[in-house]
């Protein structure tokens, strides 16, 4: 795992995770339940995402990785209270920000 500090934030940091870092993931619909849960376990730390997360940062992957030109894709929480039946209030919704905007934001993240 790599941490990165924010200069003149020092108390917040991002974390890294490569490939190795990742001990176990499992996707699974918990007994009982409708949706998909993906557990990551990294370093100790146990995590675990629930199904409209997932398919946002599926959909996030997805819109650049197929896109010819695509380089950043940012989405953000809303709160919805028109939706779809079985889906969460709140939602990961495409930004407005323009693409150049956001990689400039996140090169000054990762430096």
């Amino acid at each position: 795992m790599i941490f990165y500090f924010m200069s003149g934030e020092s108390d917040s940091k991002i974390m890294v995770f490569r490939n190795s870092d990742v001990k176990k993931t499992v996707a699974f619909v918990p007994r009982g339940h409708r949706h998909i849960r993906l557990y990551i376990e990294v370093n100790g730390m146990k995590i675990i995402l629930q199904e409209a997360t997932v398919a946002a940062i599926v959909r996030a992957y997805v819109n650049i990785k197929t896109h010819p030109t695509r380089q950043a894709y940012e989405l953000v929480s809303q709160r919805l209270m028109q939706r779809k039946e079985g889906y969460a209030e709140y939602q990961l919704m495409e930004s407005t920000r323009d693409e150049d905007e956001i990689l400039m934001d996140m090169e000054k993240i990762i430096g």
